[in-house]
């Protein structure tokens, strides 16, 4: 399946682009994400879902005066440092009236500042700290839900449906990490679980074993986690060779096959992960999509759908904007009332976070992410 996700044709416009002008009768969306590298599996996801959008968009003709959209990727390989050269790069380039990205929160909020000094808007699918929107940048807008709504129901679930009460946590010591692991901790608390230890681990760490032995000693009943799937995969795998068979439960950044397939479907067998919204498939106005995106590129990412619905949102702002203008865009984005995504309405309160998005909770069972309820954000605790 990856292997599908990774042919060297999706990066030829990275290639082309580099800079050069655009046509005149084109206007540039900018895109960023992680489309090389250990998360390259969900960037390229982001990047199809968006791919999707623009070519949508242009078959039903020009957003403005014949002019159609373009859409120019770059890679920040989940750096903060790159996800700076990459928003630079896309800046710099007066016809960008817009960016979709980026997917990881650390590099979402290191580029944030960049967007807003260039008065373009920023549309992320997938960065869910809530540090980012309470930075005052008018500038940024998000599609899913944040981490103070997905952690508490994370930790709700562990204490009333899994009536569990003591848990270790570990983090990738990321904006992201550190933000889920932290709200789920206040909220378990909160509740009256025990916290037995909060260790933090590093993007790239191959041995696991020391701090996976601390752990175990402490005989947790489960184990939170908060980063991206390819650290886990590595944890749940070491956890296994000493012995230590406490469940594990993260949040969107480990909801996604490539677990699965890195760690083997009998390692990965009871882990739980929360998601930020619901699965496409169950939806019926993502089932179209669905079907053309597996059709082409193969079982859909994560965070596809969000892309998708991220670009089009922004590109439904371009048009209302009706000029290649980033203030003009930026303010029909700050305008937008309800729009159709595929996942639901899409709309925004005044930090530009998403209104409504829902949490789903999930656990692996035979190979497979198996959905077990939905949180809407009225029942969110």
């Amino acid at each position: 399946m990856m292997k599908k996700f990774l042919k060297p044709t999706c990066f030829v416009s990275l290639v082309l682009w580099a800079g050069t002008a655009a046509a005149k009768e084109e206007v540039l969306i900018g895109l960023v994400a992680p489309l090389t590298g250990d998360q390259a599996y969900i960037g390229l996801g982001v990047l199809h879902g968006a791919e999707m959008a623009v070519e949508d968009a242009n078959i039903q003709g020009a957003v403005f005066d014949d002019v159609k959209l373009r859409l120019v990727p770059l890679d920040d390989q989940h750096n903060p440092t790159q996800a700076v050269l990459a928003a630079n790069k896309l800046m710099a380039d007066p016809n960008v009236v817009g960016v979709v990205g980026h997917f990881n929160s650390s590099c979402t909020k290191a580029a944030s500042a960049i967007y807003h000094e260039s008065r373009a808007a920023q549309v992320t699918p997938g960065s869910t700290n809530p540090e980012i929107s309470r930075q005052g940048f008018d500038t940024f807008f998000r599609v899913c839900a944040t981490d103070d709504v997905q952690a508490p129901t994370a930790a709700s679930f562990v204490w009333d449906d899994l009536k569990i009460k003591r848990v270790a946590i570990i983090d990738d010591q990321t904006t992201y990490g550190n933000g889920i692991t932290d709200e789920f901790e206040k909220k378990f608390k909160a509740a009256g679980g025990e916290v037995l230890s909060h260790d933090g681990i590093t993007q790239g760490e191959k041995d696991f074993t020391p701090l996976l032995t601390k752990v175990k000693s402490l005989k947790p009943d489960l184990i939170f986690y908060g980063g991206v799937y390819p650290e886990l995969t590595l944890l749940i795998k070491q956890a296994k060779k000493i012995g230590l068979e406490t469940p594990w439960m993260g949040g969107d950044g480990i909801f996604d096959v490539t677990l699965i397939q890195l760690t083997g479907p009998a390692a990965a067998e009871g882990t739980y992960a929360t998601m930020i919204g619901v699965d496409p498939h169950s939806v019926d106005s993502a089932k179209d999509f669905v079907k053309r995106y597996e059709a082409r590129f193969g079982e859909i990412g994560s965070f596809s759908a969000y892309s998708y619905d991220a670009a089009s949102v922004l590109i439904d702002a371009i048009r209302r904007a009706g000029k290649e203008d980033r203030e003009a865009v930026l303010a029909a984005m700050k305008d937008t009332k309800e729009f159709p995504g595929i996942l639901g309405p899409v709309r925004f309160d005044e930090k530009g976070d998403a209104i409504g998005q829902s949490v789903s909770v999930y656990k692996i069972e035979n190979g497979k992410f198996k959905f077990l309820k939905e949180v809407k954000p009225e029942a969110a605790p």
